[in-house]
């Protein structure tokens, strides 16, 4: 099961005490903040939940799965999330 972002700003506004449109604008900035450091080049790192990172991809040939036809992928920059220990530790229970 997976929770949308309204869920998330009423979940927000539970835990915080906040009422649901402060709880919204709240989730709007944190998102907009991890989206904008990413667009410039900066991690995010977030103790004991985890690190947005750029990772840069190589330039590769990949293969149309239709025509079977080969093609140049180039190369780019993906945005990436790695947990970190107390959000794994939460997951897998221990």
């Amino acid at each position: 099961m997976a929770i949308g972002k309204s869920e998330l700003q009423q979940r927000v506004a539970e835990q915080a005490g906040l009422n649901k449109a402060q709880a919204g604008r709240a989730v709007e900035a944190v998102l907009n903040t991890i989206r904008d450091s990413l667009a410039g080049g900066e991690e995010v790192r977030l103790t004991g939940f985890g690190n947005f990172v750029v990772t840069q991809t190589s330039a590769r040939t990949g293969r149309n799965p239709r025509t079977k036809e080969t093609i140049n992928i180039p190369a780019g920059k993906r945005p990436a999330f790695r947990p970190g220990s107390g959000l794994k530790s939460a997951v897998s229970g221990r």
